[in-house]
């Protein structure tokens, strides 16, 4: 299975357990996967799973901000990959194809990946 972990913003540190289920992510309230984000669309990007490919993918709902995945912003159906970065309005969530029985294990992998982005210093 996979997991969502916001790397940004006001909730950063949640996770969500994606499993096998398609989800949609945005502002709406009536969704699992709610971003409190002003620049996020009620719905803004929807994550499919695939069983017969055993793929997830990432489909912006034409929001109006768009979705970056790497920095790089998507316009058809997007293959996601372990620890990639999605943005969405100003918020960064991470990808990852772990499942975490807990929030503290979420924790840890959010920090270890957010190690890999330090700069390095110079003196």
């Amino acid at each position: 299975m996979a997991s969502i972990i916001i790397m940004t913003g006001t909730q950063k540190g949640d996770y969500y357990p994606l499993g096998h289920r398609t989800n949609v992510v945005g502002r709406d309230e009536a969704l699992l996967i709610q971003i409190l984000d002003e620049h996020v669309s009620r719905k803004h990007l929807q994550i499919r799973f695939d069983k017969d490919k055993d793929k997830y993918y990432a489909i912006d709902m034409k929001s109006k901000h768009g979705v970056l995945i790497n920095g790089t912003k998507i316009s058809d159906e997007t293959v996601l990959h372990n620890d990639d970065c999605i943005t969405i309005g100003q918020t960064t969530l991470l990808f990852t194809f772990k499942d975490f029985t807990d929030i503290e294990s979420a924790l840890s992998h959010f920090k270890k990946v957010g190690e890999r982005v330090r700069p390095t210093v110079t003196d």
